[in-house]
């Protein structure tokens, strides 16, 4: 799996997980920012945005949202869950295949 299709695959299960927060707890806030860093990231990967960093500086912003988000709630899910997503996802874009 290249690092590219890696952030595909997470681009699509945090977007599912937005919806998922909209859907289930009402929260309009877990689709806006999902949908808004996805698009981030998806300009990223088409090469459209260019950051220092590239999508891991997006990615790194998630990791300390979520972290933010399970300390402040003491709630696994959805922030806990989503925390480990997004630090597999950065670790597996830098793993030699």
């Amino acid at each position: 799996m290249t690092p590219d299709r890696v952030l595909w695959v997470y681009i699509v299960l945090l977007v599912a997980g937005g919806l998922v927060g909209w859907l289930k707890a009402g929260s309009k806030v877990s689709l806006v920012v999902s949908l808004l860093f996805a698009v981030a990231l998806s300009a990223c990967a088409l090469n459209w945005l260019r950051l220092p960093l590239g999508p891991d500086l997006l990615l790194l912003c998630l990791i300390l949202l979520f972290g933010w988000r399970l300390l402040k709630t003491k709630n696994f899910m959805p922030a806990g869950l989503m925390l480990i997503v997004t630090t597999i996802a950065l670790a597996l874009r830098h793993w030699s295949w």
